[in-house]
């Protein structure tokens, strides 16, 4: 039933084209979730269940252990998640993900396939995912500031969607990334780059 309502192996001819390239054991995940959906005009309906399922797995953390913990045979989880997926409503394509990553012993990817088709489905609505790390937190001035020099990265009507965080150990700087395109702009960065041209001339 599982290889029939849901595939990653289903021949190229038969998967809409995604938006972008996504890799990894997740992207072949996203990517036949998103062809599916897009198929049965359920793209909405599938992201929403999906974030669903993310809230269930942080506010319960049996339901999470239970489905991450690999001593669990795999007939129990998809009993799991066929319960779970009655209890919160999910589209069929959205058990039928579950299952397959359930029989697969794939369901530690889970969240990583989240991700991925999070930022198939951002693409698809024109917004480029995108990421600040800053060694402090931002003001109103600076982030607006960050959001100007992040535009001059997309083409067209491209709109950034941007994630915000935090990382004490980058001294100082930011870390930036657009889309695939990365910038490190960080003083623990050149602090290292530095001490790697002080060792190199010793």
């Amino acid at each position: 039933m599982l290889t029939r309502g849901f595939s990653t192996s289903s021949t190229k001819a038969a998967l809409v084209k995604t938006p972008i390239p996504v890799y990894g054991i997740e992207g072949r995940y996203s990517s036949a979730l998103f062809s599916a959906a897009q198929k049965k005009k359920s793209l909405e309906v599938v992201e929403g269940d999906l974030k669903k399922l993310q809230g269930a797995m942080k506010s319960d953390a049996k339901f999470a252990q239970f489905l991450l913990d690999p001593t669990i045979k795999n007939t129990l989880k998809v009993d799991g998640l066929s319960g779970a997926g009655k209890k919160l409503g999910f589209n069929e394509l959205t058990t039928n993900l579950l299952f397959a990553l359930a029989e697969n012993n794939r369901v530690g990817y889970l969240d990583a396939v989240v991700s991925s088709f999070g930022t198939l489905m951002a693409a698809h609505r024109g917004e480029v995912v995108c990421s600040v790390t800053t060694a402090k937190a931002l003001d109103g001035a600076m982030k607006k500031d960050v959001e100007g020099a992040v535009k001059g990265f997309l083409q067209g009507k491209e709109k950034a969607l941007i994630s915000w965080s935090v990382d004490p150990k980058l001294i100082g700087g930011m870390v930036i990334t657009v889309g695939d395109k990365f910038c490190d702009m960080s003083m623990s960065s050149k602090l290292k780059k530095y001490s790697d041209l002080i060792k190199g001339a010793a």
